[in-house]
């Protein structure tokens, strides 16, 4: 059986998009991103976090996990705590490229891949009142980036680079390709 340790709706969907059969088990997780260690391994490690609580109660299974982030600049950019949070986000990323990535962590007793896709998003230039009406409409307080590029952020990427699924929050190809190693 194969269990996706996250709450996502977006990582959810993609799943079953793909014909997946899966169930869903959390672990309350601190999440701790390490400062002191490279961008990518930090991803890696916070993904990490929410698999092995997982797999040590589902030791017979395959566990899916993985965390998602922006980055502009070597800045991360999270899930915004509030409006002034958000708005300073997404004036960030305005008229210019972010990478947004995800670090996924496929576990099983025989195996465990670690892997980070990363995916360039450009953003056309954002007016105040565009940014303003976004935060107002969207439910932003539960995307990193403060965007959602499957809902109302779509108008504002002009291109991207790598894998869109990536930007939604799990690259789907790559995940049914390592999952065959698995198997």
């Amino acid at each position: 059986m194969i269990i996706l340790a996250s709450k996502s709706p977006r990582r959810k969907e993609l799943l079953e998009r793909a014909n997946i059969k899966f169930k869903i088990i959390t672990e309350n997780t601190s999440e701790i991103f390490n400062k002191d260690i490279s961008i990518k391994d930090a991803l890696i490690d916070v993904a990490y976090q929410k698999a092995l609580p997982v797999f040590n109660k589902n030791q017979e299974d395959t566990i899916i996990s993985a965390d998602t982030i922006v980055v502009v600049d070597d800045i991360i950019l999270g899930k915004p705590k509030d409006y002034n949070e958000a708005f300073h986000m997404l004036s960030l990323l305005s008229n210019r490229y972010h990478y947004v990535m995800t670090a996924v962590i496929i576990k099983n007793k025989k195996f465990e891949i670690k892997f980070v896709e990363e995916t360039k998003v450009y953003f056309k230039e954002l007016t105040k009142n565009e940014i303003d009406e976004y935060i107002l409409k969207e439910n932003v307080y539960d995307k990193a980036g403060s965007y959602a590029i499957q809902e109302g952020a779509s108008k504002f990427v002009t291109r991207i680079e790598g894998d869109y699924d990536n930007v939604v929050g799990l690259p789907i190809t790559r995940v049914i390709e390592e999952l065959k190693k698995v198997e």
